[in-house]
């Protein structure tokens, strides 16, 4: 009995290997993990690929790929599939990839902050962001690339916290259908700033971005990456000649106050940022902004705007947009958000110097979803399983 057990199991085994090696793989590729990974992120293509291995025509590849993007989470969902195939596919704990809604909070102001637990049972934060009101309607989505943050800086909530680990491809995209959803509308524009430094995981965000533009149908230019500088990272990212939009966060204009503010950058230098920054522009022929958190009487002095002007000038980024964030309040810190006069002072003088700037609404502070706001508790630590 228990040779034929063995040999029952074996078979088995030997079945699934053979479909994993006819379409699983293939379709693994999309996601750059292994042939079991989940389906959220594959193209029709591999899709179909992958159910031929199952000895299922082709077509039903579109199907399956048709049901996540109308927002199947499970396979069970899939209701235009076969009663047997789906049950095959349970029984091999196919998995599509969406996380679960563990809490939600609502703004005032309409911008809704979803905390979303994950296979492992940890959790990630992003960011819906409606702007009803202006001359096209827009929903921005806030998305994380790593639960938790390693980059330490002393004003974001999300550095207090420490870093658990890098997020999959399909746990970022997981993200803007989740808001997609909420909202029950398009999404029309996506921003890399919530948890995370989207250059310590290429490998998750960049499938991620070719996803939102080519399978949501969301423009390249609606698509912002926003960075702290991670050394030799900017080169990687400028190979795949994506037509996002990089946002380099400086937060000083001088080495030295830089290194107060960002921890890191002691190991990468603001001017060997800079460097970087033009080579990417011309490598890509994209122009790069930048980010600047205001704090009060720390970065945010007529002299630093000009400070700021000249380190622009300097390595031909004249032409660039700065984009300053009033500091957005967070527990157990000293900084403060400056008064609106001293902001409005801060942006006279980067004008002055022939800078393009705006100033960033805050949105969402109500809700601790605002810009630098976003932690939980629970990013070094799996929740407990609720089953």
């Amino acid at each position: 009995m228990a040779a034929r057990g063995m040999g029952a199991r074996g078979a088995r085994a030997g079945a699934r290997a053979a479909r994993v090696r006819a379409g699983g793989a293939a379709g693994a590729a999309a996601a750059g993990e292994r042939a079991d990974a989940p389906l959220l992120g594959r193209s029709p293509e591999e899709l179909k690929r992958w159910v031929e291995g199952y000895g299922e025509r082709g077509f039903r590849g579109k199907q399956v790929y048709d049901q996540i993007m109308r927002g199947s989470r499970t396979v069970e969902d899939m209701t235009n599939l076969p009663l047997s195939l789906r049950g095959r596919l349970e029984a091999e704990g196919i998995s599509v990839g969406r996380s679960t809604v563990h809490s939600r909070v609502e703004s005032p102001d309409g911008t809704v902050k979803l905390l979303l637990r994950l296979s492992d049972h940890r959790v990630v934060e992003t960011v819906g962001i409606p702007a009803e009101n202006a001359r096209k309607p827009r929903l921005t989505v806030c998305v994380s690339s790593q639960v938790g943050c390693a980059m330490r800086c002393a004003f974001c909530a999300t550095g207090q916290g420490g870093f658990s680990r890098n997020l999959e491809p399909h746990e970022i995209m997981d993200q803007v259908l989740h808001v997609r959803e909420d909202f029950g509308k398009r999404v029309t524009n996506i921003v890399f700033m919530g948890m995370g430094e989207p250059m310590h995981n290429l490998r998750g965000v960049v499938p991620a971005l070719k996803f939102f533009n080519n399978d949501l149908g969301i423009g390249a230019r609606n698509i912002t990456v926003s960075t702290v500088g991670v050394p030799n990272t900017l080169a990687r990212l400028a190979e795949h000649k994506l037509q996002s939009v990089l946002a380099v966060s400086l937060h000083a204009p001088t080495q030295d106050l830089r290194k107060q503010i960002v921890p890191t950058a002691t190991a990468y230098p603001l001017e060997a940022i800079m460097e970087d920054t033009r080579s990417y522009s011309e490598a890509t022929g994209r122009r790069v902004s930048f980010e600047y958190v205001l704090l009060s009487h720390v970065n945010d002095e007529p002299e630093h705007a000009l400070q700021l002007a000249r380190l622009l000038k300097r390595h031909g980024q004249r032409t660039s947009h700065v984009n300053l964030i009033p500091f957005n309040t967070i527990d157990d810190t000293e900084f403060k958000r400056p008064s609106r006069n001293r902001v409005k002072r801060f942006e006279r003088a980067l004008k002055g110097e022939g800078i393009q700037v705006s100033i960033r609404e805050t949105r969402g502070d109500e809700a601790s979803a605002a810009c630098g706001q976003l932690k939980n508790a629970n990013q070094k630590l799996p929740l407990p399983d609720a089953a």
